[in-house]
């Protein structure tokens, strides 16, 4: 089935505009992915669910982003929750980071207007308070991802990852303020027809992240924030 009649609908109901080369693009991504996944592992979702596993999945943050924000999404794989939204969000600067050639080169290939392609590692990268909202969906565990992308953002600016129900407790409990960051909220969304529900805990940057972060990846990995003396 070409049509993406699930994604469709849930622009519209976002107010999301998805006109007819808007939808004919993600069919052509779709396409694409799974050609070069036949070859090159990508994903694990399979094609047919990738329309929700995958494309909506990336458009549940879209209302949390404001307009004209830059945006730099860490860990991004072949682009996701990145292309997406740069896709859906003309109006978003979208930086897409990740330390795989492999994945990168896809992206590559499907270039956007809109989208920067980087190959770092965000801990090495040393880029800080160039972002408006900094998200990520399969990265890290919380406390990793949160360290990793704070000093990306801007003071006022927002850290929204992808998160799951079963980390209610390690979000309420982080100890945001070693970063700069102070919770403001927890938005919860369910992808349609699924029982799958996305937390993302919209951490505020409320001050500037200590220069000592993000620490290596060999310290990062050993001590989470959290687990360690504030």
């Amino acid at each position: 089935m070409s049509e993406l009649s699930v994604l469709r609908a849930f622009c519209q109901e976002g107010g999301i505009p998805l006109d007819e080369e808007r939808e004919a693009a993600f069919v052509a991504f779709r396409e694409a992915l799974y050609r070069t996944n036949s070859v090159m592992n990508l994903t694990r979702v399979p094609f047919e669910g990738c329309e929700l596993r995958h494309f909506v999945d990336s458009l549940l943050i879209a209302s949390l982003i404001p307009r004209g924000a830059r945006v730099v999404d860490v860990g991004t794989g072949p682009g996701f929750p990145a292309w997406p939204l740069a896709r859906a969000r003309p109006d978003l600067t979208i930086t897409a980071v990740d330390s795989s050639n492999k994945m990168l080169g896809f992206l590559r290939r499907h270039p956007l207007p809109n989208l920067e392609v980087v190959l770092a590692r965000a801990e090495d990268w040393g880029v800080r308070d160039a972002f408006d909202v900094g998200t990520g969906r399969a990265l890290a565990p919380l406390q990793i991802q949160l360290e990793l992308i704070a000093p990306l953002v801007v003071v006022g600016g927002a850290v929204i990852p992808f998160r799951t129900v079963a980390e209610e407790e390690a979000i309420s409990s982080f100890p945001g303020h070693m970063l700069g960051l102070t919770l403001e909220s927890v938005v919860r969304r369910a992808l349609p027809g699924e029982e799958i529900v996305r937390l993302f805990p919209v951490f505020r940057k409320v001050s500037s992240t200590p220069p000592k972060y993000p620490r290596t990846w060999a310290q990062i990995r050993a001590r989470p924030l959290g687990t360690m003396p504030a």
